[in-house]
């Protein structure tokens, strides 16, 4: 009897020997996080992405964040937030803000639009077109707003678009009669160069011109009724089933056949302050980058492999934001996604 249980009790020795062996060569999976910072038109496409990423790697956590793509930026740049992914919706922002500062490599990978969203219920709805459609805003009764441009890159557009159409269409007061009699932001016109002056601190008169912080927080305002009609990308436009004016390849700054005649436009933000930079119209192209003070490259490396391989293309293109075929990659590339990029200098 006493040769059994030394026996049995040798045994279970044995199993606690080896089950302590196994924790120790092979530890439990550590639960990780990785943190994204994103334009806020980015939002539903990162969301397929993260769902894809989430399910190859269990033990990893994804966090978006969406904001304004210069406010993506300044949470690296000023306030020195650490971020795995930074993907905005003007890759110029990496360019000029994060590189080589911040970042080692930039990638060009999506493309998009600029249009005028709006619903069934919104003034005008069965009489605007892509002909009258600056004259249907100029009406008394009609409301409409774009994202603040000092933070969200479709604002910006959006200032740049009117401009742009004030030149296509020889309507000589159409800015002043949509924005300046509505807000504090004011254009310089000397020659065929044309400079929208926006204030640090943004001011609307009355209420017919709204601005939000990014421009899918316009999206409730219009489809409420509150406003007629909002500026926007004809991706966000698509994956939210609005209506929307196609505006000419002349202003809707998404031909790049077109990117000269863009470029007579320039836009002065966060004017008259410390932090004032200037911003030379151009095609929409959207940028993707690693920061330097990444927690976890590694895992946005990977991250970033899924929006440019084949899954993340084809939810991009799903969601009306036509990915870059063959990406434009830009400084010095983590070497897993070389594959995946034409490198330009």
């Amino acid at each position: 009897m006493v040769k059994v249980w030394n026996t049995i009790l040798f045994l279970t020795f044995l199993v606690v020997i080896t089950a302590v062996g196994v924790y120790l060569i092979l530890p439990p999976s550590e639960n990780l996080t990785l943190r994204v910072f994103h334009a806020g038109s980015l939002t539903i496409p990162l969301n397929k992405v993260k769902n894809i990423f989430e399910a190859k790697y269990p033990n990893v956590k994804v966090l978006l964040e969406p904001s304004g793509s210069v406010e993506a930026i300044r949470k690296v740049v000023d306030y020195g937030k650490s971020a795995d992914v930074v993907a905005v919706a003007d890759y110029k922002l990496i360019e000029n803000l994060m590189y080589p500062n911040y970042t080692n490599f930039y990638i060009k990978f999506a493309v998009n639009n600029l249009v005028l969203a709006y619903t069934n219920k919104s003034r005008y709805a069965e009489e605007i077109s892509k002909e009258n459609w600056y004259t249907i805003l100029g009406r008394k009764d009609v409301r409409f707003g774009f994202s603040d441009p000092n933070k969200d890159p479709c604002g910006y557009r959006s200032l740049v678009a009117l401009a742009l159409a004030q030149i296509y269409y020889e309507k000589p007061s159409l800015f002043k009669c949509l924005i300046e009699d509505y807000t504090n932001i004011g254009l310089k016109v000397e020659g065929q160069n044309y400079t929208i002056i926006v204030p640090e601190k943004l001011s609307v008169k009355g209420s017919k011109v709204v601005i939000r912080a990014k421009s899918v927080d316009l999206l409730a305002l219009v489809e409420s009724g509150i406003i007629d009609y909002a500026f926007e990308y004809k991706s966000v436009a698509v994956q939210h089933k609005l209506n929307f004016v196609e505006f000419p390849p002349q202003i809707n700054l998404g031909s790049p056949e077109y990117e000269k005649f863009y470029s007579k436009v320039q836009v002065k933000l966060l004017a008259g302050s410390k932090n004032e930079q200037v911003i030379v119209a151009s095609p929409i192209v959207y940028g993707i980058t690693i920061p330097k003070n990444a927690k976890n490259p590694e895992l946005g490396v990977k991250f970033v492999t899924i929006v440019l391989g084949v899954k993340g293309k084809s939810i991009f293109k799903d969601s009306g934001q036509p990915p870059i075929l063959k990406p434009l990659g830009y400084g010095k590339i983590p070497k897993p996604l070389l594959p995946y990029v034409k490198l330009e200098e």
